[in-house]
């Protein structure tokens, strides 16, 4: 909660900031706020590779304020509700006294933050702008789902089932705080209407007190949206 509170005040200082620096701009370098929503091509990585981790689809959601520095620099915080995670398949297949097991598991791993990005803008026209900066997240939930099936063959006889499951993941075990590091593009069409781009690549690891010699898992994505300006 401290680093949550942390988060939303530097975003409250760049507001303030803002506000300061309008009172020497002209109107049409002025802040402005707005709302964007979009989605999320989300997985883990480590060093390992994961190579049995899939992308997984969610989406963020949230609010911005476009911040004038210079003529083609501007600072944009935001305050978004994002959603990381992967998708997992596992196989797992064994054999005793001639029946042979064979369990098919595929999830998903939720993991739902409030994120906090500060990009810092460049405008190469006054359409189009590259972005980089850091991104602060504070997770709020964290689920697995997902569906086992189970083959059990004897000889001809074969019997199968299935089910399907969502599970909490105890947060005691998890890092509630994510750090990342974005870049990214956007284009407006018009002067309120714009679609943006970016990658997040993690910085920080998704589990606490990981055990010695073992790599660290962290979130990546790839968003693509919409943004309004007001």
């Amino acid at each position: 909660m401290k680093k949550l509170i942390l988060g939303l005040a530097l975003t409250a200082g760049s507001l303030a900031f803002a506000q300061t620096t309008t009172t020497t701009t002209s109107t049409s370098s002025a802040i402005r706020f707005g709302i964007k929503a979009g989605m999320n091509v989300a997985s883990l990585s480590d060093d390992a590779g994961l190579e049995d981790q899939k992308s997984k689809i969610g989406f963020n959601a949230g609010v911005f304020a476009s911040i004038p520095l210079a003529e083609s620099f501007s600072i944009q915080p935001e305050i978004l509700y994002s959603q990381y995670g992967a998708k997992i398949e596992n196989t797992d297949e064994f054999t005793v006294l001639g029946t042979t097991t064979r369990n098919v598991e595929s999830y998903s791993t939720n993991l739902d933050y409030i994120t906090v990005p500060v990009m810092f803008q460049y405008n190469f026209v006054p359409n189009f702008y590259v972005e980089a900066g850091p991104e602060f997240g504070f997770l709020i939930s964290a689920k697995n789902k997902g569906d086992r099936n189970t083959t059990v063959t004897t000889g001809s006889n074969v019997s199968t089932s299935s089910s399907s499951y969502t599970e909490d993941i105890d947060k005691d075990n998890l890092n509630t705080f994510n750090f990342g590091v974005g870049i990214g593009a956007g284009y407006y069409f018009t002067d309120n209407i714009g679609i943006t781009a970016r990658y997040v690549a993690g910085v920080t690891d998704v589990a606490k007190d990981r055990p010695s010699g073992s790599d660290a898992v962290r979130n990546n994505t790839f968003q693509v949206g919409l943004a309004y300006k007001f």
